[in-house]
């Protein structure tokens, strides 16, 4: 006879959304009675569960996220966000973003809109722990490998290594861009890949500007961001071609970071020269990029130099678009990196996920206080309804700046720059841009 654990909701996937998932369900008093547990392969209970107490330095680590006003609210909603360490925090109010041919720029200065503040930096680590340290989430969690998901008696089973499987009435993917829950639902994918490669690192600078300040430089490789944190700290992402991401980690620290200084200030033929170098002769490319740099005016309206490379904080991901055909299926939905994939550009990768979460908690809502099945399609229905179309949306304008700025065709550059030069002076726009995006 089958015997299997039986649960109402059985998330698959424990970062930040599928934690903020359970966290919220548990929060809601109308879903707080339902059995819900989280399934991750990783140990993060045992690596997160004392985290703030084992991260008391001022090193940060390299997956550091930007978190707009709108996140933080649900945050503090479903009672995580008292439970963030705030001094591993930042909070910037004015975001830099220039084109890197043309020079022209654009500010947005989170003062003159409602928002107060156009995002935080949190590493991804903080916001595990702080949904993991929120009410009884962390009793949830089931550490084990998924081994296989199927049908029995009309319910999705989740077989799992340790040997235990589990039916839920509803199966949640929050599983990541290969999501094995979404292959079970036979759920399709449309998107590309960007043949790009986002290379992060933890930056020591040369020293603490006291504007809290985000930069981002659109070079046609690909926009390279120097993202604020806190003690002279900062997050760097850098998309460019795989080639150049490998050419780049090759690097040792002192010419990594002479490099970073040069993609922020020299021009493209510096920097195509540059990257033809030998990686491994660390001697040549320092002194390549000092001379340069010196023969340049310091602009006081660029970040910070940086001084120094946190030790083993450069890493690489290869960047896509990716949007699932359907967020739900009959007792399956979908959230975060399972349900879409977006460049990095404008920071919106978790705050989807987070808007995700908020509009499935919704749904899952009104469907118990209507007495609905909560994996059934009619109480599924009104999350992508919600959701879908709010993400299409992000997912085309991201794209569409990525293309924009992605060539070096000189009437298109006029034209960019021109329309930049005037979006700059209109204040009411900027600012209805920074609250979409929140």
């Amino acid at each position: 006879m089958h015997t299997a654990i039986k649960k109402d909701i059985l998330v698959v996937g424990g970062g930040p959304a599928g934690l903020s998932l359970v966290t919220a369900l548990k929060n809601s008093a109308l879903t707080r009675h339902l059995d819900v547990a989280v399934v991750d392969g990783q140990p993060i209970v045992e690596r997160l569960g004392n985290w703030a107490a084992n991260n008391k330095t001022t090193e940060f680590e390299n997956r550091v996220i930007s978190v707009t006003p709108g996140s933080v609210s649900f945050l503090e909603k479903i009672g995580a966000w008292e439970n963030v360490v705030h001094e591993r925090t930042l909070a910037y109010d004015e975001m830099m973003i220039w084109d890197g041919e043309s020079g022209a720029r654009i500010e947005f200065d989170a003062f003159d809109s409602a928002t107060g503040t156009v995002a935080t930096m949190i590493e991804n680590s903080n916001v595990q722990q702080a949904l993991l340290n929120t009410g009884n989430t962390r009793d949830t969690v089931i550490q084990a490998q998924v081994e296989k998901i199927h049908t029995v008696n009309g319910l999705p089973t989740v077989k799992l290594n340790n040997g235990i499987e589990i039916e839920a009435r509803l199966l949640v993917g929050a599983d990541g861009q290969n999501s094995p829950v979404r292959q079970f639902a036979g759920i399709t994918t449309e998107g590309w890949d960007y043949s790009r490669h986002g290379v992060v690192a933890t930056m020591h600078l040369e020293f603490d500007d006291f504007k809290q300040t985000a930069y981002q430089r659109m070079l046609k490789t690909g926009p390279l961001a120097f993202l604020p944190l806190p003690n002279a700290t900062a997050t760097l992402v850098w998309s460019t071609y795989p080639e150049r991401a490998q050419w780049l980690k090759q690097l040792e620290p002192q010419a990594f970071t002479a490099m970073v200084n040069a993609g922020v200030r020299l021009d493209m033929a510096d920097l195509d020269y540059l990257h033809s170098l030998d990686p491994k002769n660390t001697d040549e490319i320092i002194y390549e990029v000092t001379w340069r740099l010196n023969t340049l005016d310091e602009d006081d309206t660029l970040p910070t130099r940086v001084e120094s490379i946190v030790p083993k904080s450069v890493a690489s991901f290869p960047l896509k678009l990716r949007q699932a055909d359907e967020y739900i299926s009959e007792r399956v939905a979908l959230v975060g990196d399972a349900a879409h994939a977006t460049h990095p550009l404008t920071g919106q990768g978790l705050n989807m996920g987070q808007r995700d979460v908020a509009a499935l908690v919704a749904a899952l809502e009104l469907a118990v206080s209507r007495g609905l099945d909560i994996g059934s399609l009619d109480a599924l229905e009104p999350y992508p309804r919600r959701a879908y179309l709010q993400n299409q949306l992000l997912l085309g304008v991201n794209d569409s700046l990525y293309k924009l700025y992605s060539t070096d065709c000189e009437p298109i550059v006029r034209l960019r720059t021109l329309g930049v030069q005037v979006l700059n002076k209109l204040g009411f726009v900027k600012n209805k841009l920074v609250e979409m995006a929140d």
